[in-house]
C-alpha cells in the first residue's frame, strides 16, 4: 500500500471550491441554502483546523492528564447535547446523562484496550482519543433517541400507565414496555449499521485507513472492532439512561410525574 498523499493548501482550495459549486446549485435551483451552506463550510473549516492543531499537540505530549482533559470535553459535550435533544426535562438530567455516557464509553474503552489492543501505554492517544470519540458521538445519538421516544411514550400513554398503578403495577412495571421499546429505538441506528456495513457503506474508519495506506485486511479488522465496541457501549449507555429516566418520572408515592 501507498503512504497517504498529503494535501497541500492549493488542495484545500479545490476542494472548497466544491462547495462553491454546492452554493451556486443552491442559488440556480432557488433552494435559499446559500448562506447556510457557507456558514457550514466556514465552521468545518475552522472547527476541524482547531481540533487538528490541538490533537497534534496532545499527540505530541502523551500526557495522560492531556488525553484525559480532552476525552474530559468531549464526555461534556455529548452531555450537554445530548439533553438539548431530549424535549422534556427532569431534575438531575444533567448529571443522569452525563453518568451513563461515562459508564458505557469507560466500559467499552477499558475492555478494548486491556483485552484486545494493549498498547505500551494505557493512555495512547493514537488509539484512546479517535475511540474515544467515535464511541461518544455514536452513544450520544442513541441515548438521545432513547429518551426522547420514552419521554413522548409516557405522555401519550399516561392513562394507560395510571391505569396500571391504580390495578397495583409497581412504577417499573407500569412503565416496562415503554422502557424496552425506548432501548431498542436507540439501538436501532447502530443494529441498522451492522446489517449493511461492507455491503452498502463503507463507514469512515475503514476508508480512512485505507486512504493512509493500510492494509484492507487490518482495516476491516478494526472496523470490526468499533461495530462491536458501538453496540455493547450503545446498548449500555441506552439502558442507563432510559432507566434514569423512567426512575424519574414517579414520585416517592409511586405516582406519575409528569415533566413540564
Amino acid at each position: 500500500m501507498n503512504a497517504l498523499i498529503g494535501l497541500q493548501p492549493t488542495d484545500f482550495i479545490w476542494a472548497v471550491g466544491m462547495m462553491g459549486v454546492a452554493v451556486a446549485i443552491s442559488v440556480w435551483q432557488q433552494l435559499g441554502l446559500e448562506r447556510t451552506l457557507m456558514v457550514a463550510t466556514a465552521r468545518t473549516t475552522i472547527q476541524l483546523l482547531i481540533v487538528g492543531y490541538l490533537l497534534w499537540f496532545v499527540f505530541d505530549l502523551k500526557h495522560p492528564l492531556a488525553v484525559l482533559a480532552v476525552i474530559g470535553c468531549m464526555l461534556g459535550i455529548a452531555t450537554i447535547e445530548t439533553r438539548n435533544r431530549i424535549g422534556k426535562k427532569l431534575p438531575n438530567e444533567l448529571w443522569l446523562i452525563g453518568s451513563s455516557l461515562a459508564i458505557g464509553m469507560v466500559t467499552t474503552l477499558t475492555y478494548t484496550t486491556v483485552f484486545i489492543i494493549r498498547p505500551a501505554v494505557w493512555f495512547e492517544p493514537q488509539y484512546l482519543i479517535p475511540l474515544a470519540g467515535i464511541v461518544l458521538g455514536n452513544v450520544m445519538n442513541a441515548a438521545a433517541i432513547a429518551g426522547e421516544r420514552l419521554m413522548q411514550s409516557v405522555q401519550s400513554h399516561r392513562y394507560e400507565i395510571e391505569t396500571h398503578l391504580g390495578l397495583g403495577a409497581t412504577p417499573q412495571q407500569a412503565i416496562a414496555s415503554y422502557r424496552k421499546a425506548a432501548i431498542r429505538s436507540g439501538l436501532i441506528p447502530t443494529l441498522n449499521a451492522m446489517m449493511v456495513v461492507g455491503i452498502v457503506t463503507l463507514p469512515g474508519i475503514i476508508t480512512g485507513q485505507m486512504l493512509s495506506g493500510v492494509n484492507p485486511l487490518d482495516a476491516a479488522s478494526y472496523q470490526m472492532l468499533i461495530m462491536f465496541m458501538l453496540a455493547f457501549s450503545t446498548l449500555i449507555a441506552t439502558v442507563l439512561v432510559v432507566r434514569g429516566i423512567s426512575k424519574q418520572c414517579f414520585n416517592a408515592a409511586a405516582q406519575l410525574v409528569l415533566p413540564n
